[in-house]
């Protein structure tokens, strides 16, 4: 039996927002220059974490002669810009619409720094009003960034919700962990190339979010199909 579902919060990059490519991209472009490729078992460490925790893994993973520091500062500006035409994912705002006129809570949960938050939202303003609360990655509040519980605790928090009524939507497998940590249901649209046993424990994976049936978890169905 399904939980009662009261608030739904959602990841944004890769679920909400078609950024994996440029992050993919803009990564190849730096490590490209000291002879490394950037690959996927790079790649699935870190997709979901914050930005620090990411270069980290990177900068180790493939031994490149710089701070995790150096790495985020020389791929900074490149991202700021790129992210300015950042499209939304399949289904994405069809499925907040749907639930924002309905009355029903919706929070955004993301690893994202403010700086790369506002470039990507800076396209989507009106979307993302939609969203009760938002957290970021670099929230003074936030102790510890996924698979942490902490984000999703926070927004749960802030929209004044018990974290057992929560629906999270994700497609990394850190914040799959997380949400699960948090005590709350899980769906996940993973990455095509990501194993599914590194979502073993969630709720729900679906392949898109067009594929979301409301009704399997208790919520008013779409009018139409997005």
């Amino acid at each position: 039996m399904s939980p009662n579902i009261s608030c739904l919060i959602y990841d944004m990059d890769g679920l909400l927002l078609d950024t994996e490519g440029i992050y993919t991209e803009v990564t190849q472009q730096i490590v490209g220059e000291y002879g490394k490729v950037f690959d996927w078992s790079v790649k699935e460490k870190i997709i979901g974490r914050r930005s620090i925790q990411a270069a980290e893994i990177i900068v180790e993973s493939l031994d490149l002669p710089i701070s995790p520091q150096d790495y985020l500062d020389s791929r900074k500006d490149v991202l700021l810009e790129k992210f300015k035409d950042t499209a939304a994912l399949p289904g994405a705002k069809e499925m907040t619409t749907h639930f924002f006129d309905l009355g029903i809570p919706q929070a955004l949960a993301t690893s994202s720094s403010s700086p790369m938050f506002e470039a990507k939202f800076e396209k989507h303003k009106k979307w993302f009003s939609q969203f009760t609360q938002i957290v970021r990655g670099d929230d003074p509040e936030l102790k510890e960034g996924k698979p942490a519980p902490d984000i999703f605790l926070l927004a749960a928090n802030r929209v004044g919700v018990d974290p057992a009524e929560c629906l999270v939507f994700e497609d990394a497998p850190t914040g799959t962990e997380a949400a699960l940590a948090a005590g709350m249901s899980v769906v996940v649209v993973p990455d095509p190339n990501m194993d599914h046993c590194h979502y073993k424990n969630a709720s729900q994976i679906i392949s898109s979010l067009k594929d979301f049936d409301p009704e399997y978890w208790g919520l008013p169905k779409f009018a139409e199909s997005i």
